[in-house]
């Protein structure tokens, strides 16, 4: 029996580990001005105290009405989405909050944040609040992979170390040394990641028409015929591409087509019609 506790413990602590070390790399959070199961925007001043208490995890946390910063911008899957579920029963008040990447995937689920309070702006704040306690210890640390170096040329990768870089910028520059990263004692070398193989293609005078669906839309040439069907997701401008492991989004007043395609990273560019 003991054996069997232990156990279930080190799964249960096993699945916390991989869903926090999962969002680690994510800089960005984005909030909804709105949540679902509400009918005004930020009721409750859900929305802003959501934004205020994960500040403190030390996100970049923005609303999704807010201007997103560039690299934001160009890679809306720098982002991790903010959802608070709603559980409430006749008798108390529920909230879980997920965190869901730009194709919707859940990543992290907080623990059951409830309230008995009649009130209901301070029945879901408390529960809100109890919600993300149970996330304090996420915190954002930018991961950097190192390779170290030894004479037999083999490698080892590691994340999330924190070090210390030491560049010397006048050598750096006469030779094709990489800076050197040193913890305990040992001198890695950064490795740089490596390139995926992206194909760009450009319609830019391609124009294709949205017709509104259900969770989304379809989008069709002059043919006419379907070339993607999307759906909604929770970032601004942002959809899902159904039947393709990939997003379409707005860029440069150009909507791109982004997914895999024979192991390859498939870049299209569209004008759209809504």
């Amino acid at each position: 029996m003991k054996l069997i506790y232990t156990l279930l413990f080190l799964l249960t602590f096993n699945s916390i580990f991989s869903q926090q070390k999962q969002i680690n790399n994510y800089k960005y959070l984005v909030v909804p001005e709105k949540f679902g199961f509400l009918k005004k925007v930020d009721q409750y001043q859900t929305s802003s105290l959501t934004k205020f208490l994960f500040k403190k995890n030390g996100f970049t946390v923005l609303l999704d009405t807010d201007e997103f910063p560039l690299e934001l911008k160009n890679n809306p899957c720098n982002a991790l989405n903010i959802i608070v579920e709603d559980k409430s029963s006749m008798f108390k008040t529920i909230v879980f909050i997920e965190l869901r990447d730009c194709l919707n995937k859940t990543v992290y689920t907080s623990k059951e944040g409830n309230s008995r309070i009649k009130e209901y702006k301070k029945s879901y704040q408390e529960a809100i609040r109890r919600a993300h306690a149970s996330m304090v210890d996420i915190k954002y640390e930018p991961s950097i992979e190192v390779t170290k170096t030894n004479d037999n040329n083999n490698s080892i990768h590691a994340t999330n170390t924190k070090s210390t870089v030491i560049n010397n910028q006048d050598n750096l520059k006469s030779s094709n040394l990489k800076p050197l990263v040193k913890t305990n004692n040992i001198n890695l070398e950064v490795k740089n990641n490596q390139k995926t193989d992206v194909v760009t293609k450009s319609n830019s005078n391609s124009t294709l028409y949205a017709q509104p669906k259900e969770n989304g839309f379809q989008l069709i040439n002059l043919k006419p015929e379907v070339v993607f069907v999307i759906l909604n997701s929770k970032v601004k401008n942002v959809f899902i591409i159904k039947g393709k492991n990939g997003i379409f989004y707005l860029k440069d007043n150009y909507w791109i087509a982004e997914y895999y395609k024979n192991g390859k990273l498939v870049q299209e560019k569209y004008q759209v019609k809504f």
